[in-house]
């Protein structure tokens, strides 16, 4: 079984959970940029929580299913079509051998997940299939799709999974817009309501004044173009700090704050390095990176301090979201 690519657009690559355990020798762990779309794409369609879909930036590609399929569509809603039919988005779709399904220009978000039952199996590299470009490892020989590319999917009895399906009557979109798109805080400034990111204080936030530490939990910053699935540069009030920016060279992890010379803070993604040498003022929460990987540049966003504990709590409970679907299934 396979899928054919009749347009990739700009930027589609295939993704799943990300390639864990190899950062101490130089391995970018990659993976879906908004775990929590990703996540709800594999539940729709019964796979396993690891299996690797296709994920798009602003646009979706246009694709032909070569034999039958069940398949969803979560992230940033695109108007859609197979073979010219409008499809809706966090649903289970049944695809018939030779169908043919085009995906336009996002309205609102940034990025768009496609998840076909058995999943998309290219070889794995590392134990994931998640595609690094800068490395040319994962996906479809370590490179975003081209026009022509061939996909393999995994084995996937479509005609049972689509029977159970319809027997539930679970082929229908989902209603609960909390369920669909995660939960996440957000800050009232005036007439506009802009997303609060939960972050862990440190590891290096003693290299920042009291003042600097304020103004990254009170100040407003905005996404400058210069951000991609690695980091989300941005710009507001400069953090201040004791003695400079510059560290020795430690871990990063996705979400971590780092604050270049300028003040400016750089959260970083799925696709960053092992390694940095700028203080980290704070770590975005996982449950709460799902949100700014939905964002575009000029839009806003606020920070604020929370505990370990809290972050926990917060990630257990997007957990139980994803649960939800399940159980249905």
């Amino acid at each position: 079984m396979s899928i054919t690519v009749l347009d990739p657009v700009p930027l589609t690559t295939v993704q799943d959970a990300g390639r864990v355990g190899y950062a101490a020798q130089g391995y970018r762990s990659c993976g879906a940029a908004d775990s929590y779309a990703y996540h709800l794409a594999n539940a729709l369609v019964g796979n396993d929580p690891g299996a690797a879909v296709l994920e798009s930036t602003l646009r979706g590609p246009a694709l032909r299913f070569e034999a039958d399929a069940v398949f969803s569509l979560t992230g940033a809603e695109s108007p859609a079509a197979l073979n010219g039919v409008p499809v809706p988005y966090y649903a289970p779709l049944l695809a018939k051998a030779g169908s043919t399904l085009k995906i336009g220009v996002a309205a609102s978000g940034l990025r768009s997940y496609l998840a076909v039952g058995g999943g998309i199996a290219t070889p794995p590299v590392r134990g994931s299939r998640a595609t690094d470009v800068k490395c040319g490892i994962g996906g479809l020989k370590g490179r975003k799709l081209a026009k022509g590319d061939t996909l393999p999917t995994g084995v996937c009895d479509t005609a049972a999974l689509w029977r159970i399906i319809t027997a539930k009557h679970l082929d229908r979109p989902l209603r609960d817009k909390a369920v669909c798109r995660g939960t996440h805080s957000v800050r009232v400034q005036g007439a506009q309501t802009l997303p609060l990111l939960r972050t862990v204080p440190g590891p290096q936030d003693a290299a920042f004044t009291a003042q600097g530490l304020h103004d990254f939990t009170h100040g407003i910053y905005t996404l400058t173009p210069n951000c991609d699935r690695m980091a989300c540069k941005l710009v507001g009030p400069p953090l201040a700090m004791h003695h400079g920016a510059d560290i020795l060279s430690d871990g990063i992890v996705p979400g971590s704050v780092q604050v270049s010379a300028d003040g400016q803070p750089i959260v970083m993604l799925a696709d960053h390095q092992t390694t940095g040498g700028y203080a980290k003022i704070a770590t975005v929460i996982s449950a709460d990176l799902p949100a700014l990987a939905q964002l575009r540049p000029g839009q806003r966003v606020c920070f604020t301090f929370v505990t370990p504990a809290q972050a926990v709590q917060a990630a257990r409970q997007q957990a139980v979201l994803w649960q939800q679907v399940r159980n249905r299934l």
